[in-house]
């Protein structure tokens, strides 16, 4: 048993380094995919916006354009 001793030594703190590596690489690119998701969402509800300002719609029931509000 005290030929293992030297080689476990060697190995777990690799094994610890490389597993901390794989969960804090894991979050980091969860993190990215996450904040392109939402800058997507962000951009594409801007672009709806802009289009909703550069089109507005025609005809809507209930608002009187033709004079004054009595």
């Amino acid at each position: 048993m005290d030929v293992v001793w030297p080689y476990l030594a060697a190995l777990v703190p690799t094994i610890f380094v490389a597993t901390l590596f794989y969960f804090l690489m894991k979050r980091i690119l969860e993190g990215d995919r996450n904040e392109r998701l939402a800058q997507r969402r962000f951009e594409n509800e801007q672009d709806a916006a802009e289009k909703a300002r550069e089109n507005p719609a025609h005809g809507d029931a209930g608002e009187n354009t033709d004079g004054p509000a009595v």
